[in-house]
């Protein structure tokens, strides 16, 4: 697992607006959060061509949100501005950059795969690529020690998961896309695959494609980037590479979707990233709003899916969305397993089709920081892995 030593960057963003902020190695800066005065903060360890987290403040230095590279903004979705305030940057749950470090391993199971993913399709049906699939979940190949999985983890990881039609891996590393696909096959399960890092899109996508070994039929989408402009990447940039990823699937015989994730905010704000893709992927978690509770938090995604959609005219699929077990209270969202349960469930209530939960367990390679209320590694929805 290759790993990059970075160091903390501290930048100051003023802003009109609000904002809002979770690949390989990827963990969440802060997300959701008012445009005002905003401190950024990016760190990042190890990295496993993971995405980075970033931290929101608002102007009393209070954290807002958290993302590997993603953005929220306001509870309640307000019409789309003509060209919106560039969001600020907010931390957010779950993948991202290298793996973060481990913490305690007592975390309170979460609850049980969405009930609303029966039937799901067989194996070449219409819905084996892109959107129109029920539900999803992420999934990371990581130890706590940030060391990668081996194969047997990773089968004895998925024999607990059921019930998806598709699962997300962010990156190509710890041999992944190979290992995920070996433990998914005969099942219905599609992958949603990632190349993490855009500056070796073409190493990620030979990585990808050797291990498909032309059964493009296992592959629902490809993303490129997560949380990008979120974090400050320019839009152009990650355009440019969304070209580059479609070249370079396109030989070895890929011709399904090829998408950039990013957060909701960032996606209002720069509608061409939905433009570039083949559909709206977005990272939407109500947690970092601090003014959503749990059981609204169907309410404050599907606000965001209907926006975002009425902008672009395009499908939305959510590729990120949950709620954390334990952590420290954001205002008005308080992690707890209740509320996980509950958050769970609304967004079920919410979403028929076309969203990925975040995340299958806890991520306990990651670090838990107070930028992100500390609920970093909590986010999983069957509490901590089988391989733990």
């Amino acid at each position: 697992m290759k790993s990059t030593i970075f160091f903390s960057v501290t930048g100051i963003l003023v802003s009109l607006a609000a904002s809002q902020p979770h690949g390989p190695h990827h963990q969440h800066v802060k997300r959701q959060a008012q445009r005002k005065v905003v401190i950024q903060t990016t760190t990042a360890v190890a990295i496993v061509d993971a995405p980075q987290v970033v931290i929101y403040v608002d102007s009393q230095g209070k954290p807002v949100s958290t993302t590997t590279r993603n953005s929220q903004s306001p509870s309640t979705p307000a019409p789309l501005p003509n060209p919106a305030p560039v969001p600020a940057q907010a931390p957010a749950p779950a993948p991202a950059p290298a793996p973060p470090v481990n913490q305690q391993n007592g975390s309170p199971q979460g609850s049980a795969p969405p009930t609303q993913q029966n039937n799901p399709p067989a194996a070449g049906d219409s819905v084996s690529t892109g959107p129109g699939f029920k539900s999803g979940v992420s999934y990371s190949p990581y130890n706590g020690d940030n060391s990668c999985k081996s194969a047997d983890q990773v089968a004895k990881d998925f024999t607990k998961i059921s019930g998806y039609q598709v699962i997300r891996l962010y990156g190509t590393d710890c041999n992944q896309v190979a290992n995920v696909l070996a433990a998914t096959k005969g099942s219905d399960m599609k992958l949603f695959l990632g190349i993490f890092n855009i500056a070796q899109v073409q190493k990620e996508a030979e990585i990808i494609s050797s291990a498909v070994r032309g059964d493009w039929s296992r592959v629902n989408a490809i993303s490129v980037g997560n949380e990008l402009v979120n974090q400050g990447t320019n839009p152009g940039t990650v355009i440019g590479a969304i070209g580059q990823a479609r070249g370079a699937l396109k030989g070895p015989g890929y011709n399904g979707p090829v998408v950039t994730v990013d957060t909701m905010v960032a996606m209002v704000d720069h509608p061409e990233l939905c433009k570039a893709s083949d559909f709206c992927a977005v990272n939407c978690h109500a947690f970092f709003d601090g003014k959503t509770p749990a059981d609204k938090s169907g309410d404050f995604v599907k606000g965001w899916v209907d926006k975002i959609s009425k902008a672009t005219g395009k499908t939305v699929v959510i590729t990120e969305t949950g709620w954390p077990s334990q952590g420290d209270n954001n205002d008005v969202a308080v992690p707890s397993p209740q509320n996980h349960k509950a958050a769970m469930s609304s967004i079920e209530g919410a979403l028929s089709s076309n969203v990925i939960y975040y995340s299958a367990y806890n991520d306990m390679w990651k670090t838990n920081r107070p930028g992100t209320f500390n609920a970093e590694q909590f986010w999983g929805i069957m509490g901590n892995a089988p391989s733990a």
